[in-house]
């Protein structure tokens, strides 16, 4: 991996702008020794709610990253960027479109040294963004690992995000997708909604991303960074 600013992040919560979160929750997850909080949604993203978030956020010193999904949610003030550029779908605007446009509107505002592109490869066909971006998510081993080293060889990207939303993933092939990624980090996200999860997916990925479990069980979404902590832990004990 390389030493970008997203580099140590092996937990990291992604809140979504348009869904409720109440004061206790958000103190709990920003105060829970995660290592970032991940800003992003598939719908329903504005401006407004993204700043509201943000400044909620702001209020404590966990590092705090914006996903860049729509023109209008382009919001400063974040530590950091990703821009998706979703890598299974055959609709170019969602791979170069939408960012090129981006570009064309704020490219000379965009603080380069903390903006990364982020290779999605969506996995689960009932996810809001795959239907959103018809994503072509019924990849077997062969083709998922064709994308990510499209993704980290050809395109030198620095993230791969291996996204299940909604759903635990296939532990064996995020495993055989890290393994073939040779300088991009493997972001992994989807139905992480208890610490024994957490476990599987910081034994495969670099980096343990958890969302959905944060608004329907508060506890569980808590049990997953000790889990991810202390399963990064052992394996840099056991080299």
């Amino acid at each position: 991996m390389n030493g970008a600013w997203f580099s140590g992040w092996r937990h990291v919560f992604k809140l979504d702008p348009d869904r409720e979160i109440s004061d206790e929750t958000l103190d709990a997850i920003c105060t829970s020794g995660t290592d970032a909080v991940i800003v992003g949604g598939s719908s329903g993203v504005t401006f407004e709610n993204i700043v509201d978030l943000m400044a909620r956020i702001r209020r404590y010193e966990v590092d705090c990253a914006l996903e860049v999904s729509t023109l209008d949610g382009a919001v400063p003030g974040f530590d950091g960027y990703f821009i998706p550029l979703v890598l299974n779908t055959g609709r170019a605007e969602w791979i170069t479109g939408w960012q090129t446009e981006g570009l064309k509107e704020y490219g000379n505002f965009v603080p380069w040294e903390e903006t990364a592109a982020q290779g999605y490869v969506i996995l689960n066909a009932e996810a809001t963004a795959a239907k959103l971006t018809e994503a072509k998510t019924d990849l077997d081993e062969a083709e998922l690992i064709a994308h990510v080293r499209m993704a980290d060889r050809l395109m030198r990207l620095p993230v791969i995000y291996l996204e299940y939303s909604g759903k635990f993933g296939d532990m064996k092939l995020v495993k055989r997708a890290r393994m073939a990624a040779v300088q991009a980090q493997i972001f992994y996200g989807g139905g992480i909604d208890n610490a024994e999860r957490a476990r599987q997916a910081a034994e495969v990925a670099h980096t343990v991303v958890v969302g959905n479990v944060i608004y329907n069980d508060l506890a569980a979404a808590l049990s997953t960074v000790a889990a991810v902590q202390e399963t990064v832990s052992s394996s840099l004990q056991a080299k």
